[in-house]
């Protein structure tokens, strides 16, 4: 074992060096020869493996590991798709592919995906998919012991072409009943511009998904006909938008900033790895005031909209810390119809700063890489002189307390027990309130309690971990015997209370079961509007701009009363 081990290292590096082959970097004799002579011994080592190793070997999937570990000791953006995965990564670029358009999820105990959600519109809604339905086969293929990955590429395919689904579908008696579809796959596109609205005191909201594909287009027209609606002022969301193509992020922030300004530069190791961004429009409003709310879901192509907007004081930011995604990718093309996404430089936005919150560079000698501490970033400047720094995303102007959830939580949607539930809700009734109207009853969420009983659900509770921690240190410290009644008192008020947990944390489940019910019948749009009900970041958002005087402050501008 620890042989092939060894082997797999030296395949790894040998793989790193035959990958940076393919780029024409300048170099001296001595790294010439070391690329030579590395690339001669991974082809000899396969060699070798194929003829002499006891057993046959894939060399597909042998070669693919080492290229994936190798990859991986960079950065986890720079991958390696061969020529069966590039819808994939036609995916991240496009945002579109050819499938059925539906989430899946994994379900433990059947060891079988399961539909999570269809999205409105797509072959999957349009079949009568719906969440809970338990995936059994694909063109008579069984898909028992099939992890996600693997499904989803069995559902994926070219447009147009067809294949028969079997399912099997919750009923009301507690059984499951066999269904079959015959679904025509479809260029499924990811909504760019998912919700938009108007709220109270004229103010338009628009949530932004993906920077891939062309959302600019659907931006500018959600924001043009807010603004025939009357908006007098904005709230961009982008605290699910996990970035996509740079042009994209430029050209929406091009809507809001003058003609000619830098949105972002990138430096790499070489010179064609350097480009800068500028507006190349005139606005289409330089002038409304705008609040975007951020996340730690907030990456890439998000942070150089957002961040920019901070960076010239165009928009009070509001939410959490950002992700800190500050690498650029580019498509290499490799033989055989394989596709490299490889890092070639890192952006920086218009105060010079750059959000790269990891350093993969430096590594651990256990080779973890941790966070750039704050002690060690740089402070630069907004256009109106105000603080900001690298190295770690973006910070909001106005940071939001985020509720901590409990860790019962984790453990219910761990088990499927909040979607089980709403599977069965689903059963019973044929439709539910509005999105912004709908709750449980007490009579359901006592329903669910029950539910919860019977499954035999158990979960791991911190308090107990850190007694338990706490009292074999006492023990061992000599404390235990002096300590032993306390220990005892504490153990009797920290013990394991089911129904008492699911009482107190109520507000937070009965939430999580609010969100699931509403999406397996308004989709991720109802979704939306329930989440926004009581949305803390949106309400100091509201706030924020229903103050004039409030709103220059933050952006440092000069205020008149």
């Amino acid at each position: 074992m620890k042989k092939l081990l060894n082997i797999r290292i030296i395949a790894a590096v040998a793989a790193v060096v035959s990958v940076v082959a393919f780029f024409s970097f300048k170099s001296g004799d001595d790294r010439v020869f070391r690329i030579a002579k590395n690339l001669d011994i991974f082809n000899a080592i396969v060699k070798e493996l194929d003829m002499f190793y006891v057993d046959t070997i894939n060399p597909d999937k042998t070669v693919r590991e080492g290229i994936d570990n190798m990859l991986f000791s960079l950065d986890p953006y720079t991958e390696y798709f061969p020529e069966e995965d590039q819808s994939e990564l036609e995916q991240m670029v496009k945002g579109s592919f050819g499938g059925i358009g539906s989430l899946i999820t994994y379900n433990t105990k059947l060891k079988r995906s399961m539909i999570a959600e269809p999205f409105e519109g797509t072959p999957a809604a349009k079949a009568g998919l719906k969440a809970g339905d338990i995936l059994m086969e694909i063109d008579g293929e069984d898909l028992a012991g099939k992890d996600n990955a693997q499904v989803s590429q069995m559902l994926r395919g070219q447009v147009g072409t067809s294949f028969k689904l079997k399912v099997e579908r919750p009923n009301e008696k507690g059984g499951r009943t066999p269904m079959e579809f015959e679904i025509v796959r479809q260029t499924i596109q990811t909504p760019p511009i998912p919700y938009t609205t108007m709220m109270e005191g004229n103010v338009g909201y628009i949530n932004l998904s993906t920077f891939s594909g062309n959302p600019s287009k659907d931006f500018k027209k959600a924001f043009l006909d807010l603004k025939k609606q009357g908006a007098a002022s904005l709230v961009i969301d982008l605290r699910a938008n996990g970035g996509g193509l740079l042009d994209e992020a430029v050209e929406v922030a091009n809507f809001f900033l003058p003609r000619g300004k830098t949105i972002v530069t990138t430096k790499g190791k070489i010179k064609q790895a350097g480009n800068t961004y500028k507006t190349l429009r005139e606005p289409l409003d330089p002038d409304i005031p705008i609040a975007v709310l951020v996340s730690s879901a907030t990456a890439s192509a998000s942070e150089i909209l957002s961040g920019s907007l901070q960076d010239f004081d165009r928009a009070v930011i509001v939410g959490n810390r950002t992700f800190g995604k500050g690498l650029v990718q580019v498509p290499r093309s490799l033989p055989y119809g394989g596709t490299m996404k490889v890092t070639t430089s890192k952006y920086y936005i218009p105060s010079g700063r750059c959000v790269q919150a990891i350093d993969y560079k430096h590594r651990n000698p256990d080779g973890s890489v941790g966070a750039i501490p704050d002690s060690l970033t740089k402070v630069f400047h907004t256009a109106a002189g105000r603080e900001v720094r690298d190295g770690g995303g973006i910070l909001p102007d106005t940071v939001v307390k985020q509720e901590k959830l409990p860790n019962i939580l984790f453990y219910l949607i761990r088990d499927n027990l909040i979607f089980d539930y709403a599977t069965g809700y689903c059963l019973k009734h044929a439709s539910i309130a509005a999105p912004e109207k709908f709750e449980i009853t007490d009579a359901d969420y006592g329903d669910f309690k029950a539910m919860v009983k019977k499954a035999g659900f158990k979960y791991d509770q911190q308090s107990e971990k850190i007694l338990k921690t706490l009292k074999e240190a006492a023990e061992f410290e000599g404390y235990m015997k002096d300590a032993s009644a306390e220990f005892s008192a504490l153990e009797k008020k920290l013990s394991h209370d089911l129904d008492r947990d699911l009482d107190y944390f109520s507000k937070n489940i009965r939430k999580m079961i609010n969100n699931e019910i509403v999406k397996r019948y308004y989709y991720q749009r109802g979704s939306i509007i329930r989440q926004l009900k009581d949305d803390a970041d949106l309400q100091a958002a509201l706030k924020i701009l229903g103050d004039p005087v409030k709103y220059k402050e933050i952006l440092g501008g000069t205020v008149t009363q």
